[in-house]
């Protein structure tokens, strides 16, 4: 059985689910935080101690006017600076597909952080098989809007690849959430049967394994 919600605020659907996952009070960095929907709502509804990093400079200078702590740079240098354990959740929501080297990204999310959130969209969607099936062509949807020759998307990611990734790197998923979504995402249900067919999302609550 699915479950379709609104998301509140107008946050995206996926940023409700990460925002459920995160406890009120958390020390709380999120990486490529975008405008800082995320930031601001868990710093109004769950009185959490937030930060962020983004490389785009007009989207950190909306944070800042939204009173949001953040920082403008490469997520990968800026990560380096903090200490172990520094924060409570360390969130990568929509930009590990984007990321040169997200083994040694995530490998520090996992000193920096007690726990990971990581989000992306999933390659192995029908409409995506589909597409390339018939068409002969990458494909193009709502949550991969972008042609071959000027996306950003540099990895092909599903949640089975993710679930393996975290089986051989000793990664423990503490959570997982596939979802689908419409109306710019900010509408969507879980899916539970053939998450890896049926979800434009997945979304994982990680930690390392000895913890």
């Amino acid at each position: 059985m699915s479950t379709r919600n609104p998301a509140p605020d107008g946050i995206r659907f996926d940023l409700k689910i990460i925002a459920s996952w995160i406890d009120p009070g958390s020390r709380v960095i999120s990486l490529g935080c975008g405008e800082g929907d995320l930031l601001l709502y868990l710093k109004t509804e769950k009185n959490v101690i937030g930060c962020g990093i983004d490389h785009d400079e007009e989207k950190v200078a909306r944070c800042i006017e939204r009173g949001l702590s953040v920082l403008q740079g490469d997520i990968n240098e800026e990560i380096a600076d903090y200490p172990e354990e520094a924060f409570d959740y360390v969130v990568l929501s929509q930009t590990l597909q984007q990321i040169y080297a997200p083994s040694s990204l995530l490998d520090a999310m996992l000193r920096i952080g007690k726990k990971g959130i990581v989000s992306f969209p999933n390659f192995s969607h029908w409409k995506v098989r589909l597409q390339l099936l018939l068409s002969g062509y990458a494909p193009v949807t709502p949550q991969l809007p972008y042609q071959w020759y000027n996306t950003p998307n540099i990895r092909v990611i599903t949640i089975r690849d993710f679930r393996k990734y975290s089986k051989e790197r000793g990664v423990t998923i503490l959570k997982e959430a596939a979802i689908n979504t419409h109306t710019q995402d900010r509408y969507g249900k879980i899916i539970r049967f053939l998450p890896n067919l049926r979800a434009t999302y997945g979304i994982f609550l990680i930690s390392k394994r000895n913890r």
